[in-house]
């Protein structure tokens, strides 16, 4: 599971080190794409292909669905770990997120996101507004 929030460096060639505790996670083979906040969101490849299958599997006659299918598939890569552990986030990801030198990687349960620093700031000020208890109630979410 990814927990936690880590705050990394993206070298001039787009590469950055993944925390080790998700790298143990991720396994060999994982897939980045555009999120829905301007931020970038990391698969481990089961769920990658859990996600590609559902959304495959949906009807191309519908616009919101090959709306959500372009936004998934057409901002995908693989990322494969180098020696040093690091991926290669390539250009577009990096300019459609806002990032730049640096990044915050931020655990989301079966997968986790990349933010750049100033736009996450700003998510946690949402996170910490009055409102969100009262926003998250219509969830029913029980604590076991």
């Amino acid at each position: 599971m990814f927990l936690g929030q880590y705050e990394h460096s993206i070298d001039e060639k787009g590469r950055m080190t993944i925390p080790a505790r998700f790298r143990e996670e991720l396994g060999d083979v994982a897939y980045i794409t555009r999120a829905f906040d301007q931020n970038l969101t990391v698969m481990p490849q089961p769920v990658f292909e859990s996600l590609a299958d559902r959304l495959s599997d949906l009807t191309v006659t519908d616009p919101e669905v090959r709306l959500l299918q372009s936004l998934i598939f057409s901002n995908a890569a693989r990322a494969e770990f180098d020696r040093a552990g690091r991926i290669l986030i390539p250009q577009y990801l990096r300019d459609g997120a806002g990032l730049g030198a640096a990044a915050i990687v931020v655990g989301q349960g079966k997968r986790f996101e990349i933010w750049s620093p100033d736009l996450w700031t700003e998510q946690v000020l949402l996170q910490n507004s009055p409102v969100m208890a009262q926003r998250f109630k219509e969830l029913n979410l029980p604590m076991r």
